[in-house]
């Protein structure tokens, strides 16, 4: 049986709301990031996305340099690196510079998808499309380099990684599918799953990660955690009355329209004109959101942990303001204990 409690940790984008800049939105998740911390939120995830008008935040080893400095207590880390855009040696440089600066608090995160569309991954992947074709071994030699321990006949061994230290940080691998899953269990890593992207199957992708979890690996035990989209208000009413936000939102997405995430009141408008497909397209995306009141999104998480065997949460909030976003984080700390237990 899953306790009634447990550990629950943020995923931030970064979101640009219309009528804000995206430096308005980097000091929203700084903002966020120092309440979070206060409140007694576990981990507190920066996603890396390029060219998209409703996210903020391309690099978010940049911006975490900065958010370990706004926090005292909280973890730190990605959610996640995309690693086929980068080298395995350059991302253990910087997240062991981060760990210098932060020990004992920096997670590193990492994905496969290319975080934008095609012509943009072929952009920054410096003229080439980025493949998770090499990503098995991009991931088995980014633990080498932190960990200092590629074999003697790897080309690379004799490499000096800096800033050396005692303490590296915690590696996840982030996915939506078993693929992810089954690599985290091959290489013996922390593996999170992203059930706002994908709401069906994680549950078996969970519990395959944990039937075939080598322990030789970087970890001696498996270690879960389900990332879920979640909108808390004071009733069940008005939170989806914000959720009108998201459904616009995933509609443009499905139109391929870069635009900023709408206002409540642009969210409201649209809502009259939709049409009868619309309505279905949006209905059938309500799977991957949890809303409701505190006690209603605390039920539902907690009912979706036990599910996926998880053992720890992390939500994701985007509403049509500010606002309501950190009062959704907030009364999320209460209905789990958190800022008592803080």
């Amino acid at each position: 049986m899953m306790p009634r409690s447990m550990n629950l940790s943020i995923l931030d984008q970064s979101p640009i709301i219309a009528g804000h800049s995206a430096a308005q939105a980097l000091e929203e998740t700084l903002k966020l990031a120092r309440r979070a911390d206060a409140l007694g939120y576990t981990r507190y995830w920066l996603a890396e996305h390029h060219a998209i008008g409703a996210l903020a935040d391309p690099c978010p080893e940049i911006l975490l340099a900065r958010l370990g400095a706004e926090t005292r207590r909280i973890r730190i880390g990605t959610g996640g690196v995309l690693l086929p855009y980068y080298s395995a040696l350059k991302v253990a440089e910087v997240f062991r510079m981060l760990e210098a600066l932060y020990p004992g608090r920096v997670d590193l995160g990492i994905g496969r998808a290319p975080g934008g569309d095609q012509r943009t991954a072929r952009a920054v992947g410096g003229g080439r499309m980025p493949t998770a074709e090499d990503f098995p071994q991009q991931v088995w030699e980014l633990i080498g380099y932190l960990d200092g321990t590629l074999p003697d006949d790897h080309p690379f061994k004799k490499v000096r990684v800096q800033p050396e230290g005692k303490t590296a940080p915690e590696l996840w691998l982030l996915g939506s599918s078993d693929y992810s899953g089954l690599l985290a269990a091959q290489l013996g890593v922390r593996f999170s799953f992203a059930h706002f992207i994908n709401a069906q199957g994680g549950d078996l992708v969970m519990r395959a990660y944990k039937d075939r979890y080598q322990t030789a690996g970087r970890e001696p035990e498996p270690h879960t955690s389900v990332c879920c989209f979640v909108i808390c208000a004071e009733t069940d009413a008005e939170a989806e009355r914000l959720a009108m936000v998201v459904d616009a939102r995933r509609l443009d997405m499905a139109y391929n329209l870069d635009t900023p995430v709408p206002t409540q009141a642009q969210a409201e408008q649209r809502s009259l004109t939709y049409t009868d497909q619309e309505r279905a397209h949006i209905q059938s995306q309500r799977a991957r959101l949890v809303h409701g009141s505190a006690v209603t999104c605390r039920e539902k998480l907690l009912a979706i942990a036990e599910q996926f065997s998880a053992d720890e949460l992390m939500v994701l909030t985007i509403t049509g303001d500010y606002a309501t976003r950190l009062a959704s984080y907030e009364l999320l700390a209460g209905a789990f204990g958190l800022a008592a237990a803080g």
